[in-house]
């Protein structure tokens, strides 16, 4: 696949006159008539209209896009997905069971992966992302089955050729059946090529330029499907590389069970006995966590993905989520798998964040604000990077547009803009840039012909052995 360089060119794009939401310093700000002017892919200037009118124009943009019946946003951070899982979306089998038996339920269907189906099926969860807004996402990969061809460079690939910029989380299990593990042993890998693999894609696919468009993270997948040994030899390598350690915790009252009969204690302190938390780590889930564990999250600047509507359609609970930012901890949101969520819009999730904090809590338990930032500087503080998620001079140029005339939020854009991305449900965005590059126009990819892909993954789902 070569070198995935990040995108540059020496002209510029003016967005100018948008009604513009963004994170300055910890508050979100509404800020009337501004223009954006993009070079080399970061934002260059960011002034009210009246004062960059004549220096924008003196700049010679190849493009100038009209955005003043437009919110502008910076684009969307996903911290958690699985973008496999459009294989077995909202499965029969599969919709009204809990997390263990929901995973050994579709394991049968994901062993029979293959290459190509991975390549597509991740295709159709990056656009389906990149229409709603999100320019950024992280991808658990985990399921490798013995005998496949499966290769986790079929969602660089896939995330490249749509334009998303992206974390691809190198993911293993190791611990089958036969073992005490969940998965079955034919969906699991030996822990020394798993290893071996990790420093394949290090070598091969990792930038840590602060504007790439894809790093790899190392990721095994959860307590109950890798052994200790896997945690801390992946957890030294992370830290020898000077990259990301992911994983799944703290999911479910199952896992806690299984966490306590098998290792002595519950997820998030095995999780510290194994040298895995602090600022290098980033953690799914996250529901069933006590005071202790909370204070421990926030100490450590372990991030956590909150993951509402997965933890909704599975049962899981309710995270404690005004809690952990009450007390100091990095927290970001993601719509989690494809198989779990059966939808993959970041706002839809900020939106459910808010509501399942006042379910628990109360109206002021998470304020609208609170919940724009956990889809844009939470997501991104998350995954380490402090130039995604602002739309600030510097910063990289991602940006969502929506529409005040869109149905969806007329007569909430002219209220609140802040509000109305938030509580209203979000249209699809109009318009989508990374990188500067458009990759969303009008409301449709540019990137991709989506009715083909859709209709390949239908055919393919019809035909093949994912039903």
């Amino acid at each position: 696949m070569g070198d995935c360089p990040v995108p540059s060119s020496s002209a510029s794009t003016i967005i100018r006159g948008g009604t513009v939401v963004t994170v300055v310093g910890d508050q979100v700000e509404v800020l009337a008539g501004y223009t954006i002017l993009i070079e080399n892919g970061a934002i260059v200037s960011l002034e009210p209209d009246g004062r960059a009118a004549a220096s924008a124009l003196d700049t010679g943009a190849s493009e100038v896009i009209d955005a003043r019946d437009h919110i502008v946003i910076p684009g969307l951070v996903n911290a958690h997905h699985h973008l496999y899982q459009s294989l077995t979306r909202v499965l029969s089998d599969a919709q009204n069971v809990e997390l263990f038996d929901w995973l050994r339920t579709l394991y049968a269907r994901w062993r029979h992966l293959n290459d190509d189906a991975v390549k597509l099926a991740s295709s159709v969860s990056i656009a389906e992302l990149l229409l709603s807004g999100c320019t950024t996402t992280s991808d658990h990969f985990y399921m490798v089955p013995r005998r496949s061809d499966v290769r986790h460079e079929s969602v660089l690939d896939a995330a490249e050729a749509l334009g998303i910029r992206i974390h691809l989380c190198r993911g293993s299990m190791s611990v089958g059946e036969s073992g005490g593990g969940l998965p079955p042993d034919d969906c699991t890998e030996d822990e020394d090529a798993i290893l071996a693999d990790c420093v394949r894609m290090l070598d091969a696919y990792h930038d840590a330029d602060p504007l790439a468009m894809r790093r790899i993270d190392l990721a095994p997948c959860s307590p109950f499907n890798v052994s200790p040994r896997l945690f801390a030899a992946t957890r030294d390598l992370a830290r020898e590389r000077g990259v990301l350690l992911h994983t799944h915790a703290a999911e479910t009252k199952d896992e806690e069970r299984y966490c306590l009969e098998t290792y002595g204690r519950r997820p998030i302190p095995f999780l510290r006995d194994h040298g895995w938390l602090g600022d290098d780590v980033y953690l799914a889930h996250c529901v069933c966590l006590s005071d202790e564990d909370i204070a421990l999250l926030a100490e450590s600047r372990t991030g956590i993905v909150h993951c509402p509507c997965s933890n909704m359609r599975l049962g899981s609970g309710i995270a404690p989520i005004a809690k952990l930012l009450a007390a100091g901890a990095r927290v970001g949101v993601a719509v989690d798998g494809s198989s779990s969520n059966d939808g993959g819009n970041v706002l839809a999730e900020a939106r459910q964040a808010l509501l399942m904090q006042r379910v628990a809590g109360g109206a002021e338990a998470l304020g609208v604000a609170q919940a724009f930032a956990l889809a844009t500087t939470g997501g991104a503080a998350v995954l380490n990077r402090d130039r995604l998620g602002r739309v600030d001079v510097g910063m990289a140029a991602d940006i969502a547009m929506f529409r005040k005339d869109d149905v969806g939020l007329a007569g909430a854009a002219a209220q609140d803009p802040l509000g109305a991305l938030i509580l209203c449900h979000a249209p699809r965005a109009d318009r989508v840039l990374v990188a500067g590059r458009t990759v969303v126009q009008d409301g449709r990819l540019v990137t991709a012909d989506e009715r083909k892909l859709a209709r390949d993954l239908n055919q393919l789902v019809a035909d093949g052995p994912f039903r």
